[in-house]
């Protein structure tokens, strides 16, 4: 994948997963919120910048600092300027947090794609599937209790996800009154970005995730989606399997560069 489509792409993947507050420091893209996620508490350096590297860095700990929180920042092969990562390694700055972004083109939807929702619908048939357009409260208690958020982050969740502006999916398998899957899907410029699909641990190893993606992929066809991604560690052997399965190839890789 070139540079400006690897920019272009995280591009979309930071509208879809949004921040509380976002300052632009000389072509880097600066995020907060409270702490939750690295992804939404990061430096993104996305565009060329005009000063030294120096006087950026400074401007950015700064700024973190003021939060009481750690500068991070999100490397990928398109990070500017060239160098960076090495850059930051010699400044103290960790690694952390290798992730695979990985891409699906997406046909028109059709009997094909129909045909793979009701052959997963088959084999889970025990779960009803749900699909809504605005954040639920049911679903967000699921996602805090599967993925473990702590309380303190919470809220700070629900005002991110309540604040998305591009169209969501808000997507959940139940069976005997209760979530056994749940999972994001959201829609801009032509492609649909996959977050947090998580399964209950009781649950694991039935097909509740896969038919979950494949759901939400239906959803974003409907849609016009012509393309799916997701972000995915490396250290998440199960997950990678199931994106395999699914048609997912890696596009490229990011990491994290943490100050000390």
């Amino acid at each position: 994948m070139t540079e400006l489509n690897i920019r272009f792409l995280e591009e979309v993947s930071l509208s879809a997963w949004p921040a509380l507050q976002t300052v632009f420091v000389d072509g880097w893209v600066l995020r907060f919120a409270n702490g939750y996620t690295r992804r939404a508490n990061s430096v993104n350096p996305l565009f060329h910048s005009t000063r030294s590297f120096e006087e950026n860095l400074a401007e950015c700990e700064a700024l973190y600092r003021q939060r009481g929180q750690k500068t991070v920042f999100k490397i990928t092969p398109a990070a500017q300027p060239a160098g960076l990562d090495d850059l930051l390694a010699r400044h103290g700055y960790a690694l952390e947090a290798i992730t695979s972004t990985q891409t699906m083109a997406l046909p028109a939807p059709g009997e094909a794609a129909a045909d793979a929702v009701r052959a997963e619908a088959a084999g889970t048939a025990s779960a009803a599937w749900s699909g809504a357009e605005s954040l639920p409260d049911e679903w967000l208690k699921s996602l805090y209790a599967m993925t473990a958020v702590p309380e303190r982050h919470q809220g700070t969740l629900r005002q991110m996800l309540g604040g998305l502006v591009a169209p969501a999916c808000f997507a959940s398998l139940g069976m005997d009154g209760q979530i056994v899957a749940c999972g994001l899907g959201v829609l801009h410029a032509g492609w649909l970005g996959l977050f947090d699909i998580v399964t209950h641990p009781r649950q694991r190893g039935q097909g509740y995730a896969q038919r979950l993606v494949r759901q939400l992929i239906a959803w974003g066809q409907a849609r016009g989606a012509q393309g799916a991604y997701l972000q995915v560690m490396l250290n998440n052997p199960p997950a990678l399997a199931l994106y395999e399965r699914l048609g997912f190839r890696e596009a490229y890789r990011y990491w994290y560069r943490v100050s000390e």
